[in-house]
């Protein structure tokens, strides 16, 4: 069956589904963060931006790619240095609300986030579940990151990182603008 049958014959609901899901941004391609987070916070030691780390920003290194279909986004960057002979971290998100399932390979073992990404208006809002052990407690405890993602009239992309408040901290909200390389 031809999609234009399949529209003809649907409500009007899923025709404005339709149209709201081509109105949204293609997020693909090579980036780099404006300001690199390096190991000193921003601006990074010398060389800085490598792997990411720092104040944590996105959550997500510099440069990175993204790739992006109807039905999913993936994020993939190199986290390790090329000497630590890993593959890079990536990251794959179902576009359609459902739960996702990534892993990595970290320290003492394999961690797993749960995430689930979903539209609003023209930002891909990103829901992480990360789980940790709790020092104090020795107990399973988790941690809510969200990440969302927008385009600038100028074409820049905009990950806002909201850090959720863990073992009596207070909530992290941080933002890293990329430009296309």
């Amino acid at each position: 069956m031809c999609l234009c049958a399949s529209i003809a014959g649907s409500s009007s609901t899923a025709v404005a589904q339709l149209r709201g899901a081509a109105t949204h941004p293609n997020f693909a391609g090579r980036w780099a963060a404006v300001e690199p987070v390096g190991p000193g916070g921003p601006g990074g030691a010398p060389g800085g931006g490598q792997g990411g780390r720092g104040d944590m920003g996105s959550g997500w290194g510099t440069p990175l790619t993204v790739t992006q279909d109807a039905n999913r986004l993936t994020v993939e960057y190199a986290f390790f240095a090329r000497g630590d002979m890993q593959p890079p971290l990536k990251f794959v998100y179902a576009l359609d609300g459902s739960e996702t399932r990534n892993s990595v390979m970290m320290g003492r073992g394999t961690q797993v986030q749960v995430s689930k990404a979903s539209w609003d208006g023209d930002k891909l809002v990103i829901s992480t579940i990360h789980t940790f052990t709790d020092p104090a407690t020795n107990k399973p405890s988790t941690i809510e990151v969200k990440q969302i993602l927008s385009l600038d009239a100028a074409g820049a992309l905009t990950v806002e990182t909201v850090r959720a408040a863990v073992l009596g901290g207070q909530p992290v909200s941080t933002k890293t603008t990329y430009r296309k390389l």
